[in-house]
């Protein structure tokens, strides 16, 4: 079969075709002036996300949670945190969601609970409770000179180790995020029947229509526990992935969770329903197909996250020490996960933005205020134009960006940004990495999952119109200069510019949605072009990186097309301005 050739027509599903918009509610929109946003909020603004033009509401976790990790610490997956409302509020919102052809989709967060869920205060309680075994409990190591260590030398997510002593029963608990977030046991029947109940039957009866699956490669480890190899010297903690992701059941427990529970239900207008995962640490196609056969039976699609990896640092203690990347790596990782499924019955999704991670056009253009807008315009072609699923992050269609440099580290809440920065802080006081601290602060400063976590900008009164009260979060000191209000009537705007491209990329879906993606000019510097062809139907995309004019790209310059959209009103037939994008068709 020739490069880039497809040998099937994908199967056209309706969440193939949808563009969703995923929402953290913590930031969205505050009805009741306590400064923390809330679901009668977001349900006051549900026609705000409908005039979008999206098909689906991907609403982050909002369940009853000491907080810790803003929700993915889950305390009882059948009650809403009081802050965001009740569960009744749910039901409303899936409902104003259906009254306006949407649907909704909450977040799947069963790696692990919060040490306060009612299972862990039992399985705490001494070593023969009978949820003890719900998680991964074990005795303690000694050195030679008899002092403590943990069960393994693995390092967390959230920097430190994966193992915390319980003085209740003298043993180790095992989490991969932080100490509050203590991993459940899939390996145990009764846990899993549980989190069925509790987690997935409980909220599908209320009418919502899937999930989006939080770190769904992680249910299976090995639970043998080997040390880790020593990668790092330098510290006892060392990176174990090849130990807790992808383990050996992770495909049984993941079509047993699929045949056992989700198949039985259907969207609200009598669909299938759609499930998406989160699926780290899996970074080539073999590994990643398995997961979304759908013969397999597993998930419909996932999150790959090799495009929001870019700039972060190797391993996971350099996640946050920022590396300088290259349009052409870009390009790789672009085509890499455009092509994978040719010739698949797999599905794939294209994102700029989530909750965990630094604004796109900080990221990966402009954000002065010479250039945000028309780079906001530019990654919106760059986006909508790929093979996939697409998903906006909240704000992103308004073209907010990355807090300010200038912004002290206290301003930062997230437990990850500060973690990865007190240990930096602890390496320089120790003397081991005395220029650390501002490496790790420059990273944050770019990547931090704080930068997408600031207030939504609704206008330009005080506090952007998020919240009455006192947000939670500080809100972006431009606001007044980015929000929404002031751009719904702009035909000119950023906003105004996404609808449309939500608009052809429905108007042109064979092409855009399910088109073979060819990559041209890879090594090009400067400028970013594809082609996207289907039957007698081909799209050309052309997208200039740089703040200087380039030529358009060979094979896209020429007559016979139509110019569908660009970042510019005025556009040059041979020319792309400073971060132009462009998108023709050619029948």
């Amino acid at each position: 079969m020739a490069p880039h050739a497809v040998s099937q027509e994908h199967q056209r599903i309706w969440w193939k075709e949808a563009v969703f918009y995923q929402v953290y509610p913590a930031s969205f929109k505050d009805s009741n002036g306590d400064g923390w946003g809330d679901i009668p909020g977001l349900v006051s603004k549900i026609d705000y996300i409908s005039s979008l033009g999206v098909d689906v509401v991907w609403l982050s976790p909002m369940f009853e949670s000491p907080q810790v990790d803003m929700g993915y610490d889950i305390s009882d997956y059948e009650a809403v945190y009081a802050p965001y409302g009740t569960v009744e509020d749910v039901e409303k919102l899936a409902q104003a969601c259906h009254d306006r052809g949407m649907k909704l989709i909450l977040d799947l967060v069963i790696n692990h609970t919060s040490d306060q869920h009612a299972w862990f205060k039992e399985s705490r309680s001494s070593k023969t409770n009978p949820k003890r075994d719900w998680y991964f409990w074990r005795p303690a190591r000694y050195d030679e000179q008899g002092n403590r260590l943990p069960p393994t030398n693995y390092r967390s997510y959230f920097a430190g180790g994966t193992w915390t002593w319980d003085e209740t029963t003298k043993e180790y608990y095992l989490h991969l995020y932080a100490k509050e977030q203590p991993d459940l046991n899939w390996e145990n029947e009764e846990c899993r029947k549980a989190v069925y109940n509790s987690a997935i039957h409980f909220w599908l009866k209320k009418g919502i229509d899937g999930f989006r699956i939080d770190t769904v490669n992680k249910y299976s480890k090995h639970i043998d526990f080997p040390q880790a190899p020593i990668t790092d010297p330098k510290t006892f903690i060392q990176p174990a992935a090849q130990f807790w992701c992808n383990g050996p059941r992770i495909h049984e427990f993941i079509k047993e969770m699929n045949t056992k529970v989700l198949s039985h239900y259907q969207t609200y207008d009598g669909q299938p329903l759609v499930t998406v995962g989160e699926l780290s640490l899996t970074p080539e196609p073999a590994g990643v197909l398995p997961y979304i056969s759908a013969k397999q039976k597993e998930l419909d699609m996932i999150f790959q996250f090799d495009i929001t990896h870019l700039g972060q640092g190797n391993g996971f203690s350099d996640k946050y020490d920022f590396t300088p990347w290259t349009l052409p790596e870009m390009k790789r990782i672009v085509e890499k996960w455009q092509t994978f499924i040719d010739g698949t019955d797999g599905w794939t999704t294209v994102f700029n933005e989530n909750h965990d991670n630094g604004r796109s056009i900080s990221r990966f253009a402009d954000d002065s205020l010479a250039w945000r807008e028309v780079c906001a315009k530019m990654l919106a072609i760059k986006l909508m134009t790929q093979t996939g699923t697409v998903f906006l992050y909240q704000g992103q269609e308004i073209g907010m960006i990355n807090a300010p440099k200038e912004w002290p580290i206290e301003e930062y809440k997230d437990v990850e940004a500060l973690n990865y920065w007190n240990e930096a802080v602890r390496l320089a006081e120790n003397g081991a990495d005395l220029t650390r601290k501002e490496r790790i602060r420059h990273g944050l400063q770019i990547m931090a999952r704080d930068h997408a976590r600031l207030p939504f900008q609704w206008d330009a009164t005080e506090n952007a119109g998020f919240t009455t009260g006192s947000p939670w979060m500080r809100t972006h000191d431009l606001y007044r200069e980015i929000n929404a209000e002031s751009q719904i009537d702009d035909p000119n705007s950023v906003l105004s510019f996404y609808k449309k491209m939500i608009r052809l990329r429905r108007e042109h879906k064979d092409v855009l949605v399910y088109g073979s993606f060819r990559l041209l000019e890879p090594e090009n510097l400067s400028t970013f072009a594809f082609r996207k062809h289907y039957q007698d139907k081909t799209a050309f995309v052309a997208l200039n990186f740089t703040a200087s004019p380039q030529p358009v790209p060979t094979g896209i310059a020429g007559s016979g097309k139509t110019l569908l959209a660009s970042s510019y009103e005025k556009t040059d037939p041979e020319m792309l301005q400073p971060y132009e994008g462009r998108v023709y068709i050619d029948y």
